[in-house]
């Protein structure tokens, strides 16, 4: 039986990984089934690789008609970059095809970061789901076949090493007898080479053999492509043996639910808690509260003149209740996506 409501929104899900963007979806579709839901549409507003954990947005209805919104947006990563091996997948789940006894000291890793902020051009790895001649690359690279890919131009607005506390230069703050904090908070072994008797040494003197960073990226940008840049630029190779997607557009980790969490909701049909309204994929977008005889003008995809809404795209309501994605020009108001609600 189907007979509980239609939902229109979002549920954020926190995807572990080793889990597909797509499985997720179904894993959604199967909560709605099973808790007696009515059948709506349901997509996701991002692919998120399978090794990768983190914020992926499922929408459920009408929110469907957003999800291309979403594949525009800014998203916002932490990874960690493993030096020594890079991999052809650049990740762990690839075949070793280069090594380097090369470790980047921590000065020279605060030297190279700015290079890779701002416009950045980027080759994308062949393990991806983009197209070459109508096949995917990843089909054609586990083929055995030499995958070549065009440079592609993104942004990386940020890019930071985490747990900034434990990165001053020279910090001797003991942490373990024998060790000292990496960059990622762990802690180094002291080497053999470096009498450590009394506390780590300067950190200075340490190579890194991993790297945890933190990345607000334009779409299209890809994460393991930045690490293997990133350790290429520091005399190394390197590989992602970590990765976190912690935002994407407006939805965040705050707002996301463990598959363990999602079927607990469906079974207790109360899967609502946890909807985000439709409207929360725009909050970057102002709302255009309309009159009743201009909501359905909007309805029947008329053009609304005279309303003296700023130029923009903008989501058009009637009592708070969304009637239309709208794109404002010059006075007049054109519909984008007209909502059923």
């Amino acid at each position: 039986m189907h007979d509980g409501p239609a939902l229109n929104g979002w549920l954020v899900l926190d995807k572990p990984s080793g889990l597909g963007s797509t499985q997720g979806v179904s894993a959604v579709k199967r909560t709605l089934r099973e808790g007696g839901y009515a059948k709506v549409k349901v997509g996701h507003g991002g692919t998120l690789d399978p090794l990768a954990s983190g914020v992926l947005p499922i929408a459920l209805g009408e929110a469907t008609k957003l999800a291309g919104r979403l594949l525009d947006g800014d998203k916002v990563y932490e990874f960690t970059i493993a030096f020594g091996t890079q991999t052809d997948t650049l990740d762990l789940e690839g075949q070793v095809i280069a090594t380097s006894d090369v470790r980047p000291l921590l000065a020279e890793v605060k030297a190279v970061l700015p290079r890779f902020t701002g416009p950045v051009d980027q080759v994308p790895p062949a393990f991806s789901a983009l197209k070459v001649d109508g096949e995917r690359a990843y089909d054609l690279a586990r083929a055995g076949e030499a995958v070549t890919l065009a440079s592609r131009r993104v942004t990386v607005h940020s890019l930071l090493r985490s747990s900034p506390s434990l990165l001053g230069e020279g910090d001797r703050s003991p942490t373990a007898k024998g060790g000292g904090a990496r960059l990622d908070g762990s802690l180094t072994r002291c080497p053999s080479t470096i009498g450590c008797a009394d506390g780590p040494p300067p950190r200075d003197e340490l190579g890194e053999d991993q790297l945890t960073l933190t990345a607000h990226v334009s779409k299209g940008t890809y994460i393991r492509s930045l690490a293997r840049d990133i350790a290429l630029a520091l005399g190394t190779v390197g590989h992602v043996t970590y990765l976190r997607r912690t935002r994407a557009g407006p939805f965040d980790l705050s707002q996301a639910i463990s598959l363990d969490r999602l079927a607990e909701l469906g079974q207790a049909r109360t899967l609502e808690q946890s909807l985000l309204p439709l409207r929360a994929g725009l909050d970057d977008i102002p709302a255009l509260p309309l009159a009743p005889e201009q909501a359905g003008a909007l309805r029947q995809g008329r053009v609304l003149i005279g309303t003296g809404a700023a130029d923009g795209a903008t989501l058009a309501t009637l009592d708070d209740v969304p009637v239309a994605l709208v794109e404002c020009s010059g006075g007049e108001v054109r519909v984008v996506r007209g909502f059923n609600l």
